[in-house]
C-alpha cells in the first residue's frame, strides 16, 4: 500500500473522531441547558406597590384621630382589598378628627367603615365614652381663652356669679368643674398645623349626667370661663385618672371680691334674732300675753314648766312673769 494513502486514511479517521467527540458535546450541552429550562421555576414579575393608609399609633375605640396617628405605608397592590385608602384619592388631611368606631393596632390598614368621619351621623355619639353626655356651654373670646382651646384639650370650668347679701351685693368666682375633656369647639372636632385660632361661640364639653346638671344651672347663675389645662402637670393629674381616659370632677376652691379688692369690707356675720323681753299673766288655766304699750294678746298655751290639766283652784290668782323664747 502506498504509504500517502495510509497517511490520508490517517488524518482521515483522526478527522471523524474529532468530530464525532466534538458533535457529542455539543449535543450534551444543549441537552443540559433544555432540561435547566424546563425544571426552573418562571420568574414572576412583582406587583407594583401602592401607599396605603395606616395607624402609626395605637387608637382606641371613640378616640379622636390626630395627624400623628396616621401614615402611609407601601402595599403590594395585587393583594389589595377595596376598602383600604390608598394615597392620591384622598389625602391624609381629610382623616384627621376623625373618630376610631373598633381599635387599631400599629401598622393596620385604615378602613373606611371602621372609622367616623365629621359631620357624619352619629359622630358626637361615636366620641362619647359609654356613660358620659355632651354638653355645649357658651365661649366668648375671654371665656375661651382667646380661641387658643381645641377638641381634646383639658379644662376647668368656672362660675362668676352675684351674691346677695346682709352688705349688699358681692361678686365670687368658684371652680365648680375640674379637667373636663373638650370635644368640640363649635362644630370642629380637630385642629390641623398652620390653622390661625377662631374663637368659637360654643364649647362642647364631655361629663357625667350630674355635671351636666351643674354646667346647665351653672350658665343661668352667671357668666362661666374655661381654663386650659397643662397636658405635661402630674402633679395637676393625681387621682383624676390618665390621658384621655380621666372624667371631669367637682371644683372645690373659690374666690370672693374681698380677696381681690382690700377696698371691699368682708360681709358681716348674720346678727342672731333679737330676743324680746315679754310679761305673760297667768289666771287659773289661762295665759295672757301683756305688750310694752299696757295692751293684752289672748294666749292659750299653758304656763311654761306646768300640765295642760285644768286648776282646781279657783280662787286663787297669781301673775307671772316669763322671758319669751324665739321661735
Amino acid at each position: 500500500m502506498n504509504s500517502k494513502r495510509i497517511v490520508f486514511l490517517l488524518l482521515a479517521v483522526i478527522v471523524a473522531g474529532t468530530t464525532a467527540f466534538l458533535a457529542r458535546a455539543w449535543l450534551q450541552a444543549e441537552r443540559a441547558a433544555i432540561a435547566a429550562q424546563i425544571g426552573a421555576p418562571k420568574p414572576v414579575a412583582a406587583a407594583p406597590a401602592v401607599q396605603v393608609l395606616v395607624a402609626r399609633n395605637a387608637l382606641r375605640t371613640g378616640q379622636l384621630i390626630k395627624p400623628e396617628d396616621l401614615r402611609w405605608q407601601a402595599w403590594p397592590q395585587g393583594a389589595l382589598p377595596q376598602t383600604y385608602i390608598i394615597e392620591g384619592k384622598k389625602p391624609l388631611a381629610d382623616f384627621v378628627g376623625a373618630v376610631a368606631r373598633t381599635s387599631f393596632r400599629v401598622g393596620q390598614p385604615i378602613v373606611d367603615t371602621d372609622i367616623v368621619m365629621p359631620g357624619s351621623r352619629g359622630f358626637l355619639a361615636a366620641v362619647l365614652r359609654p356613660g358620659l353626655r355632651a354638653v355645649s356651654v357658651p365661649a366668648t373670646a375671654t371665656s375661651a381663652v382667646s380661641g387658643f382651646i381645641y377638641a381634646g384639650d383639658r379644662v376647668d370650668v368656672l362660675l362668676t356669679h352675684t351674691l346677695n347679701g346682709p352688705n349688699g351685693q358681692h361678686s365670687a368666682t368658684e371652680t365648680i368643674l375640674r379637667n373636663a375633656r373638650v370635644i368640640a369647639m363649635d362644630q370642629k372636632l380637630d385642629f390641623a398645623p398652620g390653622d390661625k385660632p377662631d374663637v368659637a361661640k360654643t364649647a362642647t364639653l364631655e361629663l357625667t349626667a350630674k355635671q351636666t346638671e351643674i354646667v346647665t344651672l351653672g350658665v343661668k347663675m352667671g357668666e362661666l370661663s374655661l381654663v386650659l389645662r397643662s397636658l405635661q402637670d402630674e402633679e395637676e393629674r393625681d387621682g383624676e385618672g390618665s390621658g384621655d381616659d380621666a372624667t371631669a370632677e367637682l371644683g372645690q376652691s373659690y374666690t370672693h371680691d374681698t380677696q381681690v379688692s382690700r377696698l371691699i369690707r368682708e360681709p358681716a356675720p348674720p346678727k342672731p334674732p333679737e330676743v324680746k323681753p315679754a310679761i305673760f299673766v297667768l289666771r287659773g288655766a289661762g295665759r295672757t300675753k301683756l305688750e310694752l304699750d299696757g295692751s293684752t294678746t289672748p294666749d292659750g298655751l299653758p304656763p311654761q314648766g306646768e300640765s295642760e290639766k285644768p286648776n282646781t283652784n279657783k280662787g286663787t290668782n297669781f301673775t307671772r312673769t316669763y322671758p319669751s323664747v324665739s321661735q
